[in-house]
């Protein structure tokens, strides 16, 4: 079982389970989504490899299937297409007239018997064709690995012998050697070369590539993936029987044909019915989880919304991924995730909802025990490191120590089930890019706040840098209001560490809370210069509406800035709906009648978090503390009960969700934090060397 704050219990036996019906809206949308993104194919739930033993008892086909060819089966069989392709050549009848044309325009002898015979064996051998030399020499149309051709004449393909079909060089020699035969005796070798006979020849066979290959590739179409079947009741294997490189190709085979069947001819209803209670029991867990962790998310629904967003975005990646290439899963950033969730939410919401959403990938994925460890281990580190790296370049450093952690469990995976180490580099490589992705894709975050209205860490860190220009306005024209600010962002981030609040949402809050002063900054004691009182001659109606004024100021400020709401709201609930107590007291002691007071109270609102609480408590705290004059223990244990009991007795913490038990704790550490900011100094002798 999960642990859960205390605070969270309170909260619950408040509220109960959540009433507001969009919240179960929600849930039922996510839950046709993860139904329908669920593959419908049945999963073979056998695990095996091959040289090791078959674990399971003895296993009979189901179904009856084709055997599929290894990869390296077909690609030797398409290699040996390749090597068996008939090579094609297009017939060239002006080939012929030519050479029949520059034969006419020479003479070789007044022997018109020679000249007849030397033009009968030309016809001849360029009736049964001539390629060129270099052809007949090239891989691709040597004749002793193929030994026929195709030559096209007419539009038709015609499948000749390649050893009846000269070559250039071999035209020629067929020619002198027949009529050397005829004309014994006669210098024949001397007179055709002197009479150029020789040079008229060319190739009338010219090799057609774009045909070749569209041959070859049809011939590659025709090779069977498949060698053989296996009927439904045969023997698969027997339990203790080595997985031969046989067998194993049997199971590949079963396992793809089973998964696939189920799919399509299978008991459709079963398989639906399946994937909608595995969804129903995610959607469940999530549920509770929420529930037990941090139930106030349901009132919050721009956060709900988007952690179910997140939820549905883990699972769509993991059945979609898996089904186009499950390698590409070791690629998947899965650990970006936590940090999407850990940007808008704490560790204890952010961990349970991650394993959560690692679930679809244990169940569906092929590889999933080794993938749901890969990334739960991956996704807790970054959350960790994410912590002390996450600004700029740094961010590259939790990327290689989520690499090396999930090299780590990678090969121990390795070595169990292989007794190798490094048996796949292709998969290593993924792990690498994967872990960089987690990182490169947080800038995300960015977008997501846009889309859903929300306030990351990140933001709110950029917001608490004082060289923040709105915060530079404010040290330049309210120098006292800074310091003021600063020193109740100081009490504020200790009380919040206390009860585990947003520490970062208050530091800002606290840094904002007051940025109205910046309007009127003189009206206010802390800026004033020293022997002037702003407040001079004004009434006391008059003091207390430009003091409350600042609360206005501050919420247009923070509209024409953009402060995020969440921050903005501190300006509106620091004061509550308490008075200018010391400007009231006075209008009274004029004799101001009580029924006009509306003008000595704030327009503002109650605190309702937890967050407002602190700073509220922390602002009033910081200003009435100058006043002190004892710095005992005593008196700030005193202070700071008198201080918290007002705010109780006035009503001002009546919406605010936060419990007597985190009151008590933040007590505790105001108490022991301004009794050492305030405590005595020792005194200096007046001439001190």
């Amino acid at each position: 079982m999960l642990p859960f704050p205390v605070a969270s219990i309170q909260i619950m036996a408040k509220t109960g389970i959540p009433k507001e019906p969009k919240i179960y809206l929600c849930l039922l949308v996510l839950f046709v989504l993860l139904v329908v993104i669920m593959p419908r194919t049945g999963k073979f739930n056998y695990d095996y490899k091959k040289g090791s033993p078959w674990t399971y008892e003895t296993l009979i086909s189901e179904i009856e299937f084709p055997i599929l060819k290894t990869p390296e089966q077909l690609q030797a069989e398409k290699d040996a297409a390749g090597s068996r392709v008939v090579p094609c050549y297009r017939l060239s009848e002006d080939v012929l007239l030519k050479i029949i044309e520059d034969f006419s325009g020479l003479r070789i002898s007044d022997n018109p018997a020679l000249w007849s015979s030397v033009q009968e064996a030309i016809l001849d051998v360029y009736d049964k064709g001539v390629m060129a030399d270099e052809a007949s020499a090239s891989e691709e149309n040597l004749s002793s690995v193929n030994p026929v051709i195709f030559i096209q004449k007419d539009k038709r393909a015609v499948k000749c012998p390649a050893t009846d079909i000269y070559t250039l060089s071999g035209a020629k020699a067929a020619v002198l050697s027949r009529v050397k035969r005829e004309f014994p005796g006669r210098p024949v070798d001397s007179l055709l070369t002197a009479s150029g006979v020789f040079d008229i020849f060319a190739p009338n066979l010219i090799y057609d590539k774009e045909t070749t290959d569209l041959v070859h590739a049809e011939s590659v179409d025709f090779i069977s993936p498949t060698r053989g079947y296996v009927n439904a009741g045969q023997l698969i294997v027997t339990k203790g029987e080595i997985v031969t490189a046989e067998i194993a190709q049997m199971l590949d085979s079963y396992k793809a044909e089973y998964e696939a069947s189920l799919g399509y001819d299978g008991p459709r209803a079963l398989l639906w019915t399946g994937n909608a209670l595995i969804a129903l029991a995610l959607i469940l867990i999530l549920f509770l989880s929420i529930f037990y962790t941090n139930p106030a998310i349901f009132s919050e629904m721009n956060r709900f919304v988007y952690l179910l967003f997140i939820f549905l975005l883990a699972a769509f990646a993991s059945v979609s991924v898996d089904a186009a290439d499950p390698s590409l899963l070791y690629m998947t950033p899965f650990s970006l995730e936590a940090l999407f969730l850990l940007a808008f939410f704490k560790k204890r919401v952010v961990l349970p909802v991650y394993v959560l959403s690692l679930l679809p990938l244990l169940i569906f994925a092929h590889n999933g025990i080794e993938l749901f460890v890969l990334y739960l281990v991956a996704g807790v580190i970054t959350m960790y490191v994410f912590q002390f790296y996450n600004r700029g370049w740094r961010q590259f450093v939790t990327a290689l120590i989520v690499f090396f952690a999930l090299l780590l469990t990678f090969v121990g995976f390795r070595l169990i089930n292989d007794g190798s180490a490094f048996s796949d580099y292709t998969l290593m490589a993924y792990l690498f890019i994967g872990s960089i992705l987690s990182v490169a894709g947080y800038p995300f975050i960015y977008l997501f706040e846009k889309i859903f209205g929300l306030v990351s860490n990140s933001r709110l860190l950029e917001l608490a840098d004082t060289n923040n220009k709105l915060l530079r306005i404010l040290a330049q024209k309210a120098p006292g209001t800074f310091q003021h600010s600063l020193q109740v962002m100081n009490l504020a981030d200790a009380a919040a560490r206390s009860i585990d609040a947003n520490v970062l949402l208050v530091r800002a809050g606290a840094l904002y809370h007051d940025i109205g002063k910046t309007e009127n900054p003189l009206c206010f004691v802390e800026n004033e210069s020293l022997g002037t009182d702003y407040h001079q001659g004004l009434s006391p109606k008059e003091s207390a509406t430009m003091i409350i004024r600042h609360v206005k100021d501050g919420m247009a400020l923070a509209s024409r800035y953009n402060l995020p709401e969440v921050v903005s709201d501190f300006i509106l609930t620091h004061h509550g709906t308490s008075s200018t107590a010391y400007f009231y007291n006075k209008f009274k002691e004029q004799g101001g009648d009580p029924d006009d007071s509306a003008a000595f109270f704030y327009d503002g609102r109650k605190p309702w978090t937890k967050e407002q609480t602190i700073v509220m408590i922390c602002d009033t705290l910081e200003a009435a503390s100058r006043t002190l004059k004892d710095n005992s223990k005593e008196t700030f244990d005193k202070f700071v009960e008198d201080i918290v009991s007002a705010k109780i007795n006035a009503g001002q913490l009546d919406d605010s969700d936060i419990s007597l038990k985190d009151l008590t704790r933040i007590k505790s550490v105001l108490k022991s934090y301004l009794a050492q900011i305030y405590h005595e100094r020792v005194e200096y002798p007046k001439n001190n060397p």
